[in-house]
């Protein structure tokens, strides 16, 4: 059990009280436990200290010495000068304020004191400018009353992510007392047979020295140990996720059968051998007794659809119905469209339920799915509404799943009588260490092939300045029958954000482009305009598509051979990635053309790298330094954001440690008796709750 101390509420610890609990508790703070892990961002060395007369102006340093004088002088209107002296035997140096009368006050003669900072000459004396300072105490001060917990100097001191109004020297004043007072509390959860395993230091230790160590390597050792237990904590919960996962019945699938050979027979292309590769394993999975939880990843236009649809018909063949759940519904519509054409011989019903479905439709197709006429169902978040009822479902399927929350994924699989068989699909690759920490619990496949035939899209910047070269350059891909995508950040315009918009620039493309055909598709419009504008668009009768993002996933007209992005710098890497993958569809050369003046270095790169490669996985890998992974996924996933020290991009040596030793306690590997055992998983039902569903583990 959390010692009562710990979970005290923080605005009862000395120094806080109700107004600066507000502003810590926007920082995450809520508890004292949350104090004591509140770590640092960084650390400077102001532990040695220099003789004044060894001083070098243009340096931080930290010099010690007695007050010799103090004074406030008006130097002009507005502007009030203090400056406190002080010596050391060696010179005088100056501590300087502006417009602070009152830190005059603060000093009195003969007091000890300890100045940090950027050291400066003033008429030939050295002087400090609003210095970070300690005074330590005087001479008519009892000697056991000199401080030795110096928190702003004379020591490697921490710098804290604040928010304002929240100053670095109260804060460090409130976990100093918070160490001392509070630390004692905190009991060893580790067990020993771990930590002497990784040579990792005492978690009372570790969190002290993460605030104050006592030297740089003191500090390594308190970080490994803080990010060792956050990596460890997490692949703990996968590894027990998993085993729960593992340890229930799941439905046997057949792998084979008519239904299925017909399926693959009139398939109008053959698969690629990594689709075949993936097919495969999702067979080995649906066979073995166990429900199957597996994640297929791959770039865009590789073939992923094919291997979700595979796996379905292998539901039909098996007896049961499969869902297809998918963010939007205009990629719900193209899956429909589809995987229609491609089941036009099986004998496999599928049908789409999205909210612009009629009442009487979707009054038939839920009876359909009560009854089970219907095999497959395709759909948005409609799916998991109450009333839509499946008589037999036996696989999930989940298409960009981080588009979801995990209570909508929980949602679907639930409307399963047995557990069932979940596939998840990305087109977002994941960098194996994101993967790991997102992913844990999931079985991972890549389809890492193209379909043959397909040439690389090449891709080109141009500054808004050089729109016109733009224009000419989709004038003559024009004339050879090409088609056009042009996407914008916005709708409309608005009065805040000085962008084109979709709206006003179809106008322009229309007017420069006389000769060939303009249409828009916008997430404002009703569904049967935007259908219609991209059936015209895929049938050719349209030449040139001005869009917004929402034709990001999902869009499939091979004929489509240039994808202009003005405003790129305004996209995220993998939403770069996802519209250059609407084009290079089909046997022609294609082209991304993207316009944009990045203002950023980040936005710089993120360009340069678009440019450099059109692999999925160095675009997730830059994504993922320049972005960070919380906001690289999008939406708060299993917990990375709450990492406070560990790093999933720098760190990777520490997760795979810390989730060897994970595994292994699931395992029964490692070394540990029950109660150490049932200690570490009441630690991950506290974390992890909202997360997984672990209230059975242990």
């Amino acid at each position: 059990m959390t010692e009562p101390a710990l979970i005290k509420e923080i605005q009862y610890v000395k120094g806080v009280g109700p107004q600066r609990a507000k502003l810590l508790q926007t920082l995450g703070v809520n508890t004292v436990m949350d104090l004591l892990f509140y770590v640092p961002r960084d650390w400077v060395d102001r532990s040695n200290v220099k003789k004044i007369g060894a001083v070098i102006a243009g340096t931080s340093e930290t010099v010690k010495g007695k007050v010799v004088g103090a004074e406030t002088k008006q130097v002009r209107a507005g502007l009030k000068i203090t400056r406190v002296m002080i010596a050391d035997g060696s010179g005088y140096l100056y501590g300087t304020w502006f417009n602070q009368p009152f830190m005059e006050k603060r000093f009195s003669s003969g007091d000890e004191v300890i100045f940090h900072g950027k050291i400066e000459v003033f008429r030939n004396y050295m002087q400090i400018n609003t210095p970070e300072y300690e005074i330590m105490g005087s001479p008519a001060a009892d000697s056991s009353a000199v401080r030795d917990d110096l928190v702003e100097t004379g020591r490697i001191v921490p710098i804290y992510p604040l928010t304002e109004n929240l100053s670095q020297k109260q804060f460090r004043k409130i976990i100093k007392y918070t160490l001392d007072n509070y630390l004692q509390y905190m009991e060893e959860y580790m067990p020993q047979s771990i930590i002497k395993k990784h040579s990792l230091m005492g978690i009372k230790d570790a969190v002290y020295n993460a605030h104050y160590p006592a030297s740089f390597s003191e500090l390594e050792r308190a970080k490994y140990r803080l990010k060792f237990d956050e990596f460890f904590f997490m692949q703990l919960a996968f590894a027990s996720k998993k085993k729960k996962i593992k340890s229930e019945t799941g439905r046997i699938f057949k792998t084979s059968g008519p239904v299925f050979d017909a399926f693959i027979k009139n398939l109008p292309f053959t698969l690629t051998g990594a689709q075949q590769r993936v097919v495969e394993e999702l067979k080995k999975d649906l066979s073995s007794g166990k429900p199957m939880n597996r994640l297929v990843q791959g770039d865009v236009g590789s073939g992923k659809t094919i291997v979700a649809l595979a796996a379905a018909v292998l539901a039909k063949e098996s007896g049961c119905q499969a869902a297809i759940m998918v963010p939007a519904e205009m990629l719900a519509s193209q899956h429909m469209r589809n995987i229609g054409s491609l089941l036009a011989k099986t004998g496999i019903r599928s049908e789409l339920l999205i909210s612009a479905v009629k009442k009487q439709k979707r009054e038939e197709i839920l009876q359909g799915l009560k009854d089970g006429a219907i095999d497959i169902l395709i759909g948005t978040h409609a799916l998991i509404q109450d009333e839509v009822i499946f008589k037999d479902l036996g696989l999930a399927i989940i298409d960009e799943q981080h588009r979801f929350g995990v209570l909508q994924r929980a949602s679907l699989i639930r409307k399963a009588a047995l557990a069932p068989h979940t596939l998840i699909m990305t087109a977002t690759p994941i960098p194996r260490t994101l993967s790991m920490s997102v992913y844990g619990d999931t079985d991972i496949s890549i389809i890492d092939e193209l379909p043959p035939g397909r040439k690389p899209v090449k891709t080109m910047l141009f500054e808004s300045s050089d729109i016109f070269k733009l224009y000419d350059f989709i004038e003559d891909k024009l004339k050879n029958k090409a088609r056009v995508y042009a996407v914008y950040p916005l709708v409309g315009e608005s009065d805040k954000l000085d962008l084109k918009s979709a709206i006003e620039m179809e106008k322009e493309w229309a007017a420069r482009f006389k000769d060939h055909k303009t249409a828009i598709v916008h997430g404002r419009m009703k569904k049967e305009e935007r259908d219609a504008a991209m059936d015209a668009f895929k049938k050719g009768d349209i030449d040139i598509l001005v869009a917004t993002t929402v034709i990001e996933v999902g869009i499939d007209v091979p004929e489509a051979s240039v994808m202009v992005i003005e405003h790129a710098e305004r996209f995220g890497l993998s939403q770069l990635h996802q519209l250059r993958g609407r084009v290079g569809r089909g046997q022609d050369q294609s082209w991304c053309l993207l316009v944009g003046d990045p203002k950023t270095q980040d936005g710089f790169k993120r360009l340069q790298v678009m440019e450099s490669t059109t692999d999925g996985f160095k675009i997730s890998e830059a994504d993922l330094e320049i972005r960070g992974p919380g906001e690289f996924m999008g939406t708060r996933q299993h917990g990375i954001s709450e990492f406070r020290i560990a790093n999933i991009i720098r760190d990777k040596n520490e997760l795979d440690i810390a989730r060897e030793a994970a595994f292994g306690v699931v395992s029964g590997e490692c070394d540990i008796n029950h109660g150490e055992k049932e200690q570490l998983y009441r630690i991950i039902k506290q974390k992890y709750s909202a997360s997984f569903d672990l209230i059975n583990i242990g």
